[in-house]
């Protein structure tokens, strides 16, 4: 790989020097060395290179402890493999298994002495760390359905699969400007969430007189964080066999031409928002070759990645059952009881969605009544209360040494009084955020929450700004920020305000989106005003 971006160094951040010399991929060959001689010989430019191998440095920096992402493409596992994950989680991660927005699973509390074994016993499973974090493409995620979904038009697991494998630790790409993240899924309702991708496939059909042709149009430029960019659709149609080329040529032209004079401004959104589509197109059809043209949209909405409930499958006599999994948080004892009920009453598949929930898939309907009556499905139960089952957060500054607030207790205990004091018979989802990096993915929610400080009284407290109306269906946009921030122990009562709002304001079977959309958000805002605490001013 000859790096282009070497050319002119002043445009280069630090870090990206220090990639110039150190390949992310070369920490995975140290891992032995570090258990030998432990954290306290790993320098700090070298913890950052552990991104590459799917562990970070967990809160606090200094004490020696990691969290690990495990890669899950489109989501889909085998009861074994969660066995093996219960097992990771109770033997070294102090008996937590977190679910994440990227389908994967996330374990606390690893040391640089367990991280190889762990490492080691995952890659037995078929299970891989490597480029779960780090500045090179991430887990490729998609429709946890795959395969069984009346809803898709192909069936995505082998080119999912494809595409993962070839990016497994290629050092071709194990240095890109930051992370790139791909969805690929052919559900019509947007499972994969693509406009927030940095590249997604959508379904589509090209239809030739004879037989229906069934593709995928492409999104590039999509992402969160502090600075938004919804993805931009490109004017081609990919077929099935194409996706992986498209994948590489879109990779390259990151790698290659994406920005590095600094963290903030380097993700593919940037550079797309410069270049332009047309541009963009004309230099992708200069890797590719020729790629077909138009092609109908066949998207037809959002689901924003939940499966609740018990559906049949494409597959006659067989049925998916949704589960909700509270902030996605099991423990290896929940994870073990899943993977049974997966064995006894289906054929042992199990998918992550988006969301954090879990879906049991290939249940025959006449095992349906008895795997509902397990103690561990009642628990997760596939028909969540609409609050705690539509509410999401990120992991917060329980582990996280970016967030400001803690988050996951907040949210459930939020979501779970709002169940008991609020009557909504259609669900809003909110999704609570401990920093700007949009983990939580706050600008996608019907309510937003994310967290900053404020000072009260003479006295530093965690405070939450809000953002109202996101949506990533036909009609996408991010949600609308507010202005001002609210205590924490005031936000229940600002949300208890929203929802009494909307119920009293809104049409027939008017979505919170819709309903936002039509009125706009300055009726919310002056329902917020009055919970805003003026700032203190700082001492001169």
């Amino acid at each position: 790989m000859s790096k282009v971006w070497v050319n002119d160094s002043n445009e280069l951040s630090d870090f990206e020097k220090l990639k110039l010399v150190k390949d992310g991929l070369d920490i995975v060959e140290k891992l032995p060395d570090y258990k030998e001689s432990g954290f306290e010989t790993i320098d700090t430019d070298e913890r950052s290179l552990l991104k590459w191998a799917g562990v970070n440095v967990q809160k606090p920096r200094d004490a020696g402890y990691f969290l690990m992402r495990v890669k899950i493409p489109t989501g889909v596992i085998n009861s074994n493999q969660a066995r093996v994950l219960a097992t990771i989680a109770n033997d070294y991660g102090q008996e937590i298994v977190d679910l994440t927005t990227r389908q994967a699973f996330q374990f606390h509390w690893l040391t640089i002495e367990t991280i190889p074994k762990v490492m080691n016993i995952l890659n037995d499973a078929q299970l891989h760390t490597i480029g779960a974090e780090g500045d090179c493409p991430r887990t490729i995620t998609g429709n946890p359905l795959a395969g069984i979904d009346p809803d898709e038009t192909i069936d995505t697991r082998e080119i999912v699969q494809e595409v993962a494998t070839y990016f497994q630790g290629n050092r071709e790409f194990s240095n890109l400007p930051r992370k790139f993240k791909i969805s690929i899924s052919s559900n019509m309702y947007n499972a994969g969430n693509a406009q927030i991708n940095d590249l997604a496939f959508t379904p589509a059909v090209k239809k030739t007189g004879k037989n229906d042709i069934y593709g995928f149009q492409v999104y590039v430029g999509g992402g969160l964080s502090a600075n938004p960019h919804l993805a931009q659709k490109l004017n081609l149609f990919v077929l099935p066999h194409e996706v992986l080329k498209v994948c590489i040529a879109v990779t390259t032209l990151f790698r290659d031409y994406g920005y590095r004079k600094t963290r903030r401004h380097a993700r593919l959104k940037f550079l797309l928002a410069d270049w332009g589509r047309a541009k963009f197109e004309t230099e992708l059809l200069e890797l590719t070759g020729p790629l077909e043209t138009g092609g109908t949209d066949l998207t037809r909405g959002w689901n924003a990645g939940y499966f609740y409930g018990v559906h049949p499958q494409k597959q006659p006599g067989l049925n998916y059952v949704g589960l909700s999994i509270p902030l996605g948080r099991l423990s290896p004892k929940d994870l073990m009881e899943v993977a049974q009920c997966a064995d006894k009453y289906g054929d042992g598949s199990i998918r992550t969605c988006l969301t954090k929930n879990l879906v049991l898939s290939n249940i025959p309907t006449e095992n349906i009544g008895e795997l509902l009556a397990e103690k561990i499905i009642k628990r997760f139960t596939p028909n969540p209360k609409p609050f705690v089952g539509y509410t999401v957060s990120c992991t917060g500054n329980e582990f996280c040494n970016l967030a400001v607030v803690e988050t996951k207790a907040f949210a459930l205990g939020l979501a779970q009084s709002l169940d008991e004091k609020v009557e909504l018979d259609n669900p809003i989802r909110i999704h609570v955020n401990g920093c700007p990096n949009s983990c939580g993915q706050c600008q996608i929610a019907d309510i937003g929450l994310r967290g900053t400080k404020g000072r009260l009284n003479g006295k530093t407290i965690e405070k939450f700004e809000l953002s109202i109306g996101g949506n990533l269906g036909m009609n996408a946009g991010f949600a609308i920020p507010l202005q001002g921030a609210v205590p924490v122990e005031e936000v229940e009562e600002v949300l208890k305000n929203f929802i009494s709002f909307y119920n009293n304001e809104r049409f027939p079977r008017e979505s919170f989106h819709d309903f936002v959309s039509r009125l706009g958000s300055q009726a919310f805002q002056e329902l917020l005003t009055p919970y805003i605490e003026v700032p203190e001013l700082a001492s001169r």
